[in-house]
């Protein structure tokens, strides 16, 4: 019996070896070598494989073993160069469930892709009873529409400084209106994902309260009707280029308009709460546990978060 484990183990090794090595394993070959079935192959590639799967949280990524046709033989293939782990993948989740960013429809597919390609199947069932229930009382956001696939061809515009053209259906009057636009990033906040984007048209510009052009203009994504990509492309020069990292830190609320800086005392409970909403917010002062703060933002959003925070915020 010991006899037969040694000849066992040396087999399973032998074959691990030359998979790690990157070399084809040819199951008659292997069963000629040792003496065995190749039904005895099988199984001992099938431990193989089982193994890297269980192994593959603790090593950071996955090792595959599949079918080469045209090799005629089993090879290994190293899916992903990182792996996350589960409490990565719930944590995503979680974020994703509290976006409410996607039909329910999307939301449920998103959520078993990515179980499914990030978690070991022992580990799956455990993830997915994490989230049924916030999963099954999800509530999809009221446009119910499905963007995602327009949201990459703007994407792919973004990076490839194409113009487009879009149907826009506006938020104040509801009025759908056409804009040519250079568009420079896209953005999510709070439920919705945002188009930043240049108006080409000098005539249509008029109408907007940043005149210089310095900062796009703000549309959010799934309110585009329709959109065309143009062969014809744009050029900002790399000193003039649109820095969507500080643009980010001062539009907070999605709402275009200048660049303002405003000045309040915050009396509340948790300062890092405001500083965390407000990213290029300062503590100027504090005294008496009320703080003195200053703070960087584009539009008049700031003007309705100040004002939702009540008794705990006075407007310097």
């Amino acid at each position: 019996m010991e006899e037969f484990k040694g000849e066992k183990i040396e087999r399973i090794l032998t074959i691990y070896t030359k998979l790690i090595n990157g070399e084809i394993v040819n199951k008659a070959e292997e069963s000629e070598r040792f003496c065995v079935d190749k039904r005895t192959i099988q199984r001992d590639i099938d431990d193989i494989r089982n193994y890297f799967e269980t192994n593959a949280e603790s090593v950071g990524y996955i090792n595959s073993v599949i079918y080469d046709r045209k090799s005629r033989g089993y090879r290994l293939e190293q899916l992903y160069s990182l792996r996350l782990k589960n409490a990565e993948v719930l944590a995503l989740c979680k974020i994703l469930l509290d976006s409410r960013a996607f039909t329910k429809k999307r939301m449920v597919e998103m959520l078993d892709k990515l179980i499914a390609c990030c978690v070991p199947k022992s580990n799956q069932k455990q993830v997915r009873e994490l989230i049924r229930n916030e999963e099954f009382h999800y509530v999809e956001p009221r446009h119910k529409s499905e963007f995602i696939d327009r949201m990459w061809e703007i994407g792919q515009a973004i990076r490839e400084n194409r113009y487009i053209n879009v149907d826009y259906c506006r938020t104040v009057d509801k009025k759908t209106v056409c804009r040519k636009l250079k568009p420079v990033a896209i953005m999510f906040s709070e439920y919705y994902f945002y188009l930043t984007a240049f108006i080409d048209d000098e005539e249509t510009r008029k109408g907007f309260d940043v005149l210089n052009d310095s900062f796009p203009t703000i549309y959010r994504i799934d309110r585009i009707r329709s959109l065309k990509v143009f062969d014809e492309r744009f050029n900002i020069p790399y000193s003039s280029r649109f820095e969507e990292g500080e643009f980010r830190k001062r539009i907070q609320f999605m709402y275009g308009g200048k660049l303002e800086k405003v000045k309040f005392k915050y009396s509340g409970l948790d300062v890092d709460a405001v500083l965390d909403r407000l990213p290029t917010a300062k503590v100027i002062s504090e005294e008496n546990g009320v703080y003195t703060i200053s703070a960087e933002v584009f539009g008049k959003g700031i003007e309705m978060w100040l004002r939702s925070q009540g008794d705990y915020v006075k407007t310097i």
